[in-house]
């Protein structure tokens, strides 16, 4: 979008006090705005309140929003004084995370040997810094949730917060979310002369982090100080470390400090490769050590005897660089090389940027492919975890991205979109050889979904030499009751067996969804969406995103409203116009807007009519266990406006 004017509104009150039944209504200004290069301001007349005639957006919000299109995005804290000077009044609110951790089996803490991923990847803040999702043709997703543990988000930015779509996701399987605290260069050794001088400081910078994280609901932080320390700095930095990690555990259940190996005791910057005598110091305030990647098998049994080491192998995460960078064991598609060393001496792991299969590699379409081999070959050196919630336990196996937009095996929207946010619990993809030719494969198909973006394609060849059923460690869509009391449902398979004569057998099926109710539960809730409000509006007066368009009105404002997020797989989002400047047109239909999944969601480029004109904005609930909610149960908004005629 290249606006020509825009307007906004500055929130001076909560829309949940808002009277339900109550119209907004706008007279619109033309001004310059800090929120996208321009602005309008407007008046709202509804409820006596009138707003301020300035900027609606500090220079510290205006950046959680895309300048052109003022789609609300994530991103990190680039400077000292933006981290010291954060307030959650400022966070942004659309990046919090609606999903909370998730139970697992087994728990982390009696994981003996861990997966950590960490995803450094373009620099970060990609096509997943878009909150609401994108229309990406190839993005980069990850799927394989049950091979890992932790997720911690990278960049070399001074604070990375992950973007909100990762955490959900990873959330939604149980693996624990880290963001990065790093400090390089010189920049960074000023910044560390500074918070670490003294106690205060060094407190007010782990203060703000344990803030940010219980504010935007992500588990800890990978804390990497790459440049050398004063004699002070190092002193101060285990007391930091230990600070921190008792600050998190105390504000956010299940949280981790890991620190990255780089400093060491006198303050030199000098990788070890391994936990020992000289870094061991860090590692004793916080919850685990990151190594760095130059490691060779002498390091690997050096760590095993070390004194500092032990009851704590689990807590020291050997790293892996996909990339293969400088004098390492394995990487790329060799990267099982590695693995097979470390779980070898019973250690954890930390794999660096996999993303690699996304970066390197020239024909995105081909994505899939390359993701599912990369995991398959490290497979045998991965420990499966899985979901421990309680019922209802629901998939679709959509992976947050896909072609089209399915709802109910038919496309509601066409063409390519992606958020991670949408990606529903995964099953275990695998590849695996059977005797003779035979084969079978789990993998997800783009081509037809049920709900969402894909599907669970199960095939292979069934080989002459097998008598006896085989089973696909996944889920089976079917409609059946079962009485049960006391049980817990740990794992949904598939048995595939050949009918007829011995011969080699190919077979091939789609698994659109799986739904595990507890028939208690099998009613339409009760409950109705609350407190609809309309609020940072801006008003756009442009082309759009097309050259050939023509430059129409366009709204783009936030919706909030009230309702129980647990109960629903996402809200949609409608519009429609109730009168115009013609009234010989009559009221139009319900026009999809998008899909929220939270109660807030940012309507961005939406043409309307033009002023005078009255519309109407609605969110339906759209329930995890399938139910339709009546209309009466949904949230409506109107909104009227008319132009400034003083201009």
């Amino acid at each position: 979008m290249h606006p020509s004017r825009v307007a906004t509104i500055t929130r001076l009150e909560s829309c949940l006090d808002q009277p339900v039944d109550l119209s907004v209504r706008e007279v619109v200004k033309f001004m310059p705005s800090p929120l996208s290069g321009w602005m309008i301001i407007f008046t709202r007349l509804s409820c006596n309140l009138v707003l301020l005639s300035h900027a609606a957006f500090s220079d510290f919000t205006a950046k959680h929003y895309d300048a052109d299109t003022t789609e609300p995005i994530s991103c990190g804290l680039r400077t000292m004084e933006e981290l010291l000077s954060w307030k959650r009044s400022e966070a942004n609110p659309f990046n919090v995370a609606v999903v909370p951790l998730a139970p697992r089996d087994p728990p982390l803490a009696r994981c003996p040997r861990r997966t950590l991923v960490s995803h450094d990847m373009m620099g970060g803040y990609i096509d997943d810094r878009f909150i609401q999702g994108t229309n990406a043709e190839t993005p980069y997703s990850f799927y394989h949730w049950q091979y890992i543990d932790i997720f911690n988000y990278f960049s070399h930015v001074l604070v990375t917060i992950p973007p909100v779509v990762w955490t959900n996701a990873a959330h939604k399987h149980g693996v624990v979310v880290l963001g990065t605290f790093i400090t390089e260069w010189t920049d960074g050794a000023a910044m560390c002369e500074a918070f670490l001088k003294d106690e205060e400081s060094y407190r007010a910078v782990a203060d703000k982090l344990v803030q940010i994280s219980h504010c935007y609901g992500f588990d800890g932080w990978l804390v990497n100080i790459e440049n050398a320390l004063s004699e002070v700095a190092v002193k101060n930095t285990p007391l930091f470390l230990r600070y921190l990690t008792d600050q998190m555990h105390e504000r956010v259940s299940g949280s981790l400090v890991v620190w990255y190996d780089s400093v060491i005791e006198n303050g030199q910057l000098k990788w070890q490769n391994e936990l020992n005598q000289s870094n061991r110091m860090f590692f004793d305030a916080c919850d685990g050590f990151f190594t760095n990647y130059n490691w060779t098998e002498q390091s690997l049994e050096f760590m095993k005897d070390y004194s500092g080491a032990q009851r704590r192998q689990a807590d020291i995460y050997v790293g892996v660089d996909v990339f293969a960078r400088g004098q390492v064991v394995g990487g790329m598609f060799e990267t099982n090389k590695a693995l097979e060393l470390i779980r070898k001496h019973n250690f954890s792991t930390a794999i660096f940027a996999p993303g690699w299969v996304y970066e390197t590699h020239d024909d995105k379409s081909e994505f899939r492919k390359n993701q599912n081999k990369f995991w398959g070959l490290l497979s045998n050196y991965l420990y499966v975890h899985r979901p421990a919630s309680p019922l209802p336990f629901i998939s679709s196996f959509c992976q947050g991205f896909g072609k089209a937009v399915y709802w109910r095996g038919q496309p509601e929207t066409k063409g390519s979109w992606f958020n991670l946010t949408a990606q529903e619990i995964q099953p275990l993809y695998y590849h695996q050889n059977l005797e003779a030719e035979g084969w079978l494969r789990t993998s997800g198909c783009p081509e037809d979904a049920w709900n969402g973006g894909c599907s669970l394609l199960l095939d292979g060849v069934i080989p002459a030499t097998r008598i006896t059923p085989f089973k696909l460690l996944d889920f089976l869509c079917r409609c059946s009751q079962v009485e049960l009391h006391g049980c817990v449902l740990r794992e949904v398979c598939v048995r595939i067996q050949r009918d007829g004569e011995a011969q080699d057998m190919p077979f091939s099926c789609r698994v659109g969804e799986i739904m595990i109710l507890d028939t208690a539960g099998l009613q339409v809730p009760p409950e109705l969406i609350q407190g609809l409000c309309i609020d940072d509006v801006v008003w756009l007066r442009g082309a759009g995103s097309s050259p050939q368009s023509s430059p129409s009105l366009r709204l783009n404002a936030t919706l909030r409203w009230d309702y129980p997020v647990g109960l629903v797989r996402h809200f949609r989002v409608y519009w429609r116009r109730l009168r115009g400047p013609d009234p010989r047109i009559p009221p139009g239909q319900l026009v999809a807007v998008g899909q929220a999944y939270s109660n807030l969601f940012r309507v961005t480029e939406l043409v309307v009519p033009e002023p005078p004109a009255l519309l109407e904005l609605v969110v339906e609930p759209v329930i995890k266990k399938g139910f339709l909610v009546p209309e009466s149960h949904w949230g409506r908004r109107s909104l009227s406006y008319t132009a400034d005629l003083t201009q």
